[in-house]
């Protein structure tokens, strides 16, 4: 092979179009295809055929092919291998990029998959347990991972010989340079499959929808991305799983909000409450809790209730709820009760209305108190 242009192989001139090409390699390919012209000449001349064919019609492989003159052989001077050669000369395989010039596996890792989740903020409080449908590639059951029909097995390429590449030599300042390049016949496997397996098209793995358990810790948070180790893809050729990532986003909560490993809210209390007092009873993510308000309390406080809170992700001391209380003015009184109001008024003597520091709001006051603990 090293040793005949493809150019000649084909029976065309080296200005010769892409069309011209095919016209070429089809008139030739059914000459000399083996179902139409058995014997070995012909067999070996239409393996010769098709890897010209395969170069020339590559653009970029034609490119490259080009630059070594008219002939693979061009006239005198001394022949050097390459980089990769010397490298391997002095330095041995590892030192021309590790391969070697051997034949590249068709088993590869499998790609990593990313699945997104929806958590409730219970979920987060104590965390949860998953099962999630993964729609992803799995390993061929029909060929487990062969890429050939039942049966049958990789062939070595006769093109290459099972190296994988194929060597010739181009015309450079320097004299002859020997190439090498991935073999177009086998893609570089340096072996081919005749027969491969009809279920997965010889790929050795399929798409399919596989479930996969997985534990989430209590305390993640909206971004966080768990990994699972070996759950992705399947890799071509049945190699080695990729990871899968869960990407955890938290849905938001109707009344209760997360500070760090505290859980916020807000109670809302009527005037004669504040002012008396009382004990009230409030659903938490627990279940219900006594919360005790003192008389006289004043909007914008904020009460704790320890242990309430979030599971931290690394830790087991849970966090606190806070919950900062809202006095509810009312806006629509009856006449008795605008009366009541007014005799209050006159016998607690209620100083008249001052400037005082500027507030940017209940929310603003309640964000800062809880900030500051």
């Amino acid at each position: 092979m090293a040793d005949q242009d493809h150019y000649e192989v084909l029976g065309v001139s080296r200005e010769a179009t892409p069309d011209e090409i095919k016209k070429a390699y089809r008139r030739l390919a059914r000459e000399l295809h083996p179902d139409v012209n058995p014997g070995e000449d012909a067999s070996e001349r239409f393996k010769h055929v098709t890897h010209a064919y395969d170069v020339l019609s590559d653009p970029e492989q034609r490119r490259r092919y080009d630059m070594g003159g008219d002939s693979p052989f061009g006239a005198g001077g001394a022949t050097f291998g390459g980089f990769g050669d010397i490298f391997e000369t002095f330095f041995g395989a590892a030192g021309a990029g590790g391969r070697g010039g051997r034949p590249r596996s068709r088993r590869e890792r499998g790609q990593d998959a990313l699945v997104r989740v929806t958590l409730e903020l219970s979920d987060v409080v104590f965390g949860t347990h998953r099962d999630i449908d993964v729609d992803t590639a799995v390993i061929c059951e029909t060929c487990q991972g062969s890429c050939c029909q039942p049966g049958t097995s990789p062939v070595t390429c006769d093109i290459c010989g099972g190296s994988g590449h194929i060597q010739r030599t181009v015309r450079s300042l320097l004299g002859n340079v020997v190439t090498s390049a991935p073999c177009g016949t086998c893609q570089g496997f340096g072996t081919t499959i005749p027969y491969p397996c009809a279920t997965c098209q010889g790929q050795g793995r399929v798409r399919a929808r596989r479930t996969v358990s997985v534990d989430i810790p209590a305390g993640v948070e909206s971004g966080l991305r768990l990994q699972l180790p070996g759950s992705g893809e399947v890799g071509p050729a049945g190699g080695p799983n990729g990871d899968l990532y869960i990407e955890v986003t938290v849905a938001p909560h109707d009344v209760f909000s997360r500070d760090g490993d505290d859980l916020l809210a807000t109670l809302e209390v009527s005037m004669p409450d504040a002012i008396l007092g009382t004990t009230t009873k409030i659903e938490s993510l627990d279940g219900p809790v006594d919360l005790e308000l003192r008389p006289g309390v004043q909007g914008g406080d904020v009460l704790t209730i320890k242990g309430r809170g979030i599971t931290p992700l690394r830790g087991s001391q849970r966090g606190d709820l806070r919950v900062g209380v809202h006095v509810v003015t009312p806006t629509r009184l009856d006449a008795r009760e605008r009366a009541l109001i007014e005799d209050f008024q006159k016998k607690t003597k209620a100083p008249p209305p001052r400037l005082a520091e500027f507030q940017q709001g209940l929310f603003a006051k309640l964000r800062d108190r809880f900030r500051n603990g």
